[in-house]
């Protein structure tokens, strides 16, 4: 009767990757494991910072790192991939990989060995070894793409038992034979611990019953003896598998036997390290530092809108999680501009890519053409004082965007501003790309260079005075955790409707900056991304309405601190408003009323709540016609 407690197969194997090179080269050992019975392989990201350096300077190869993973998948769609999008930057990944392990629940993990044999992950191996909990698979230097024989060096205790389940493996998939090379058998050990003296057990993998050792090769004497044996034979085989034994698993090191193997041999060798059981790691997650938390968020939530350039994978991404997307348009005299913006966002990502379920223009009352240039291209306007009369109407893109809600339907919803002279698709696929790509991201910003236009010429960098002068100092005295945000206050941005619609928004120039705000307040800063869109160009405003959105900014930043506890206002801030007006170089006074209305969350409207329960019942072949609706209307 068999006693010993079985060897397990790979269930979920986590492959780190920090260069596409190394992690290619995992890749038939990963299939191995894939036809041994593993459910799938996750690919995670892994990027180290040197000690002393920002964790923001991470950003961009955290980019790259997401292209590996990406790259990794398309290469080999036939197999059962399961992308980690949150490609962690730290300084120390072998902390990240012991958080991976635990977040995916692996049994095993495949890294590169170095040449050397010593170093894996750019750390000595014993170290890396002594933090894993679960089984470790190294591989130094490449498996051949045919190879005829695998030499398996096995002392046939339970440890060796771990090699011998990957050398069968990998036997199996790559078509070759597998030799058992037993040093020092001693009586009573067996090469597989389930399999019982009257044969094999239902325990046992179908593919692992048939597997077979074409030769068996017994030897006594010293280490000197075994690596003459290993060289001989590895004349005729072309790779070689090896497991740790019992006292190098308990110590987490590898001993001075492993070390000599190692040295000795040139073919490409596979290391299989067990621990001596099987634990759930205990981790113990330190906040850090709000400097080096923010620095970290940077480098991880930093997304670039070329990441997202395959539209065609983000409609896949869309219709796998069975999204709808919505695109909303905000418009206030904008005839010189909308026209190029809905025609260029609706060919690429409607015609070409059915990325977008619709695309709706939100007018402020405009006095030009704009509603009729929209209409005629066939797009859905609706002023927003019209839509749900009874909660009355204020002027302001906030007021648009959050009575937008109310019309747009999609899961996900976009806004751009109307007025980019330079519009691309990129502007809104750059947008919902985080959001489709990893769960954990709720609310996704969009920054730019954006060049000042002085008469005919464009000054780089000379826009976002708003910005720079006002919006990234108040954030980094009183909500620190924003201070990486790079354009705060940029027209574009989109979310999930279960965020937006849980949040107030600010009716005026504010509405940026509330949101933001609010959903760090509620969401935390992991929930917030934002990513790079190149560069806008746009309509500059003069520096008395900038004065006007500076004054209506800072309103809500003491709102907000007065909501927080952070401060106590014993006076009500005013919101008079004196702009200095010239008439013909005599100066005088202007005073004007500047102040935004918070508009509460739009669930806790009664109408939009009915709305959205409509929409929810009705079948999804049915065409809903939108209209607006005040509270009271039956619908």
């Amino acid at each position: 009767m068999n006693t010993q407690t079985p060897v397990p197969v790979a269930s979920r194997v986590l492959l780190p990757v920090m260069g596409l090179r190394s992690a290619q080269s995992l890749i038939p050992l990963a299939r191995a494991l894939l036809n041994s019975g593993a459910e799938h392989i996750v690919l995670a990201g892994l990027v180290g910072v040197e000690e002393g350096q920002p964790l923001s300077k991470g950003a961009y190869r955290a980019r790259r790192r997401r292209r590996d993973l990406m790259t990794l998948a398309s290469m080999w769609p036939e197999l059962p991939f399961k992308l980690d999008p949150h490609v962690r930057v730290s300084y120390d990944p072998l902390g990240d990989l012991v958080t991976l392990i635990e977040e995916h629940n692996c049994d095993t993990v495949l890294l590169r060995l170095a040449n050397n044999g010593r170093h894996a992950l750019g750390l000595p191996v014993e170290g890396v070894l002594s933090r894993l909990v679960c089984r470790v698979v190294l591989q130094r230097g490449d498996l051949p793409p045919d190879p005829e024989r695998i030499l398996l060096s096995s002392r046939g205790d339970e440890h060796g038992a771990h090699a011998a389940v990957i050398a069968a493996a990998l036997g199996h998939t790559l078509g070759c034979d597998v030799t058992l090379l037993r040093p020092a058998l001693t009586r009573g050990n067996r090469l597989l611990p389930w399999q019982s003296e009257g044969g094999d057990s239902d325990d046992e993998p179908e593919w692992l019953r048939k597997a077979t050792f074409t030769r068996e090769i017994s030897i006594r004497g010293s280490l000197v003896d075994l690596i003459e044996a290993l060289q001989r034979e590895l004349k005729r085989h072309q790779i070689l598998v090896i497991g740790t034994t019992a006292r190098e698993s308990l110590r987490g090191a590898l001993s001075s036997r492993t070390y000599a193997i190692l040295d000795a041999v040139t073919r490409p060798t596979i290391l299989v390290h067990a621990p001596v059981e099987y634990r759930e790691p205990a981790l113990h997650h330190r906040p850090l530092p709000l400097p080096l938390s923010v620095d970290k968020w940077f480098a991880e939530n930093t997304f670039d809108a070329d990441e997202f350039s395959d539209i065609g994978r983000l409609v896949a991404l869309k219709e796998a999680q069975g999204l709808t997307i919505s695109l909303g348009l905000p418009a206030l005299n904008e005839e010189d501009t909308v026209g190029n913006v809905i025609t260029t966002v609706r060919s690429a990502l409607m015609d070409e890519y059915p990325l977008l379920d619709e695309i709706v223009l939100i007018d402020s009352n405009s006095t030009d053409a704009t509603v009729e240039i929209a209409e005629s291209l066939g797009i859905p306007v609706y002023r927003h004082s019209e839509i749900l009369p009874d909660q009355g109407s204020y002027a302001g893109k906030g007021e648009a965007l959050w009575k937008s809600l109310y019309i747009l339907r999609g899961d996900i919803i976009a806004w751009i501003d109307t007025d980019i002279v330079n519009i691309h698709p990129r502007f809104v696929y750059g947008l919902v790309g985080p959001l489709l790509v990893s769960p954990r991201v709720m609310y996704v910003k969009g920054f730019y260079r954006r060049p000042l236009r002085v008469g005919d010429k464009l000054q780089a960098g000379g826009g976002g005075r708003v910005t720079e002068l006002v919006a990234r100092p108040l954030l980094n005295l009183f909500f620190p955790d924003l201070s990486g945000i790079v354009q705060p206050l940029s027209g574009e941005y989109a979310g999930r409707r279960s965020v937006l619609e849980r949040v107030p928004f600010f009716s005026g120039y504010a509405v940026e900056t509330g949101l933001l705000i609010d959903i760090l307040s509620q969401y935390g800063l992991s929930a917030i991304a934002q990513v790079d869109l190149k560069e806008r160009i746009h309509h500059n405003q003069p520096l008395t309405a900038l004065s006007k959105m500076s004054f209506a900014i800072i309103q809500a930043f003491l709102e907000r601190l007065e909501d927080h506890a952070i401060i106590q206002m014993l006076v009500e801030p005013s919101h008079s408003m004196k702009l200095i007006s010239d008439d013909e170089g005599r100066l005088f006074l202007d005073i004007e009323e500047l102040y935004d209305v918070e508009r509460p969350p739009m669930a806790t409207v009664p109408a939009y709540r009915a709305r959205r329960a409509e929409l929810e019942q009705a079948p999804a072949s049915d065409e809903v016609v939108t209209t607006p609706q005040s509270e009271g209307d039956e619908h």
